[in-house]
């Protein structure tokens, strides 16, 4: 329903626009009659249309929130990609990066694993993103 302010409002607009037509004889009662009219015609309307008004788009409810379907085929195309520049490395490279840029492992903890200095695990790092950028650029996509 519409606020009271704008019954009141639009009560007291329409006695005057029927003033200046003719005059009224009871102005109480034609406000009342006018209010009440409003009132009807607001309920009616919500009634025909059961739509809630939102102050803002905030407020409304996400129906769904996961991936679209070309998020999804987006994303896998990308994992496919990167796993494809991955399989493209050599084996220690591959391990390296693996255990590096994939699992997070700090390059310490990678090359005491591996038994290898921490310089070495470095610089295969570095070849690895190299190599992995070029593996991208020979299919066309760029990077910043």
């Amino acid at each position: 329903m519409r606020d009271v302010d704008d019954v009141v409002q639009e009560s007291f607009l329409r006695i005057w626009q029927a003033r200046a037509v003719h005059p009224i004889l009871s102005t109480k009662a034609f406000l009342f009659r006018i209010a009440r009219n409003l009132a009807l015609d607001s309920l009616r309307r919500d009634q025909a249309s059961p739509i809630e008004a939102v102050p803002g788009l905030s407020e409304v409810p996400v129906i769904e929130e996961r991936a679209g379907a070309a998020e999804i085929l987006n994303a896998e195309e990308k994992s496919r990609l990167l796993g494809e520049a991955l399989a493209d490395l050599p084996e220690r490279c591959r391990i390296i990066m693996l255990h590096h840029k994939i699992k997070g492992l700090p390059q310490r903890a990678v090359a005491e694993q591996m038994g290898l200095t921490e310089k070495t695990v470095a610089n295969q790092v570095g070849l690895g993103v190299k190599r992995c950028e070029e593996f991208f650029r020979r299919r066309g996509i760029e990077f910043f």
